[in-house]
């Protein structure tokens, strides 16, 4: 339990500084990939961050699978790569 509330409260603070970053333009956070199947994982975010924005789990273990697929895509031409640059 001391893990799981140590690495959810870091997510957290990273959530809620990403917030601020967009200057609090955020319309929903989406808890997604094989951790959200559990419900203390969920719970403890939502309950943390939803003075953001409603927070919505769609648990799923796909995650490789997006990612090659998006890849493919750029790879194919059928989408542009998306540059972060920018950002950092």
């Amino acid at each position: 339990k001391l893990v799981y509330d140590a690495m959810l409260y870091g997510a957290a603070k990273s959530l809620g500084a990403l917030a601020a970053a967009a200057d609090g333009q955020v319309d929903r956070i989406i808890l997604t990939g094989g951790i959200a199947h559990s419900k203390y994982v969920a719970d403890y975010l939502t309950k943390k961050l939803s003075f953001i924005a409603s927070v919505e789990v769609m648990a799923g273990e796909f995650e490789m699978e997006a990612l090659a697929a998006g890849a493919c895509r750029v790879l194919a031409g059928e989408e542009k790569p998306h540059a972060f640059s920018e950002l950092v």
